[in-house]
């Protein structure tokens, strides 16, 4: 399994001293953060993608890039990368480039995000959403498999004898994930093309995300890609956590109370009941992550939202160490245990090569 950190990038200020960050500190900090991630032996840093305040994010190729040079074997991803509003072609552009800049660490997560004026401010309908999603995937995965590309659609205009470049590295394009919180329409199509589905449950109950995880296990294998078993799924979480529960809950409250994406809503008792968010000791995190397995199957990636919410730079990076020194070798170990041999791997860029049956100096070289 592959386990991370996933990013919104989101500037708020710290309910307990009332400062707010500057965007250029946001920024950096999440940098650090991904520096950090791989240094206390993560696999993955995904950043989101926000083209409104109080998220930062709105390049993610950019920044990815930039931590690339300043890794080595950290995964580069995005915990959303709107299909809808993007060109498809300019992703295909943009990702081949950061694959060739990363020696293949980098896949994607594909969504449409949770900001409805967005639509328009790219010139486009929010009603069209799913059609957006279905068609803009389709010409993306053509754009990276085939070296000259003729298409019409409804949404942009033609391509004839287009050539997107550079053509992915090592003719293997990036591994996709399809992100969803709520539509099964996202799920068919992941099990259509036989990528990976991210169900980013950090909102609701298990038993929404069972719904659509079993829709995808089952029609991964309607469409001949492997058993149910085999289909790749990922997970989000969201964690805080103290060497004592208790002074855990009280550190976080008013972080929890005051956040952008949830707060002023339930209560903090009432989400970690709900949702996959763990407030307490490390082993409280450990446990209740183990428990996704027994909801879900088991599965191929976990990251966790760890930086969200006002929470200081210092602060984080503390949940870093606790994650890469208590929480993340138990569950590697843990998760390990009566896996069957047939439950794949999460992809990389090294695997999706060697299953070609090839491999390049491009690759050895990592």
């Amino acid at each position: 399994m592959q386990f991370g950190i996933f990013t919104v990038g989101d500037v708020t200020p710290d309910p307990t001293t009332g400062r707010t960050p500057s965007e250029h500190e946001r920024i950096t900090a999440m940098v650090t953060i991904a520096q950090k991630a791989e240094e206390v032996g993560l696999d993955v840093f995904a950043t989101g993608e926000h083209h409104n305040p109080p998220f930062v994010p709105s390049s993610p190729t950019t920044m990815l890039g930039y931590i690339a040079a300043r890794t080595e074997r950290l995964i580069l991803s995005t915990a959303t990368t709107l299909i809808t509003t993007n060109d498809p072609v300019k992703i295909a552009e943009d990702f081949a480039m950061l694959q060739h800049l990363a020696g293949g660490r980098v896949d994607l997560m594909l969504g449409r995000g949770n900001t409805g004026p967005v639509y328009p401010w790219f010139g486009q309908d929010i009603r069209q959403g799913i059609p957006l999603a279905i068609e803009n995937y389709a010409l993306l995965h053509r754009l990276w498999r085939e070296d000259v590309v003729d298409w019409k659609g409804r949404f942009r205009t033609p391509l004839q004898a287009f050539t997107s470049t550079p053509r992915p590295l090592d003719g293997v394009p990036p591994f996709v994930w399809h992100g969803s919180i709520r539509s099964p329409e996202i799920a068919e199509q992941a099990a259509y093309y036989g990528d990976g589905f991210f169900a980013n449950n950090i909102f609701w109950p298990k038993e929404h995300f069972q719904r659509l995880i079993g829709l995808y296990r089952e029609r991964y294998a309607h469409y001949g890609h492997g058993t149910p078993e085999q289909a790749i799924v990922g997970l989000g979480g969201q964690v805080f956590m103290r060497k004592n529960s208790q002074d855990a809950v009280r550190e976080f409250r008013p972080y929890f109370d005051n956040a952008p994406v949830y707060g002023h809503g339930p209560s903090l008792e009432e989400f970690t009941a709900e949702t996959p968010l763990t407030v307490g000791s490390p082993q409280q995190v450990i446990d209740k992550t183990l428990t996704f397995r027994e909801h879900f199957g088991d599965y191929q990636r976990q990251l966790f939202l760890i930086d969200h919410a006002g929470l200081p730079l210092k602060t984080v990076l503390e949940q870093l160490d606790l994650l890469g020194e208590e929480v993340v070798p138990v569950l590697r170990k843990e998760f390990a245990v009566n896996r069957p041999a047939e439950v794949p791997d999460a992809p990389t860029h090294a695997s999706l090569l060697a299953a070609r049956g090839t491999e390049t100096p491009a690759e050895t070289a990592q």
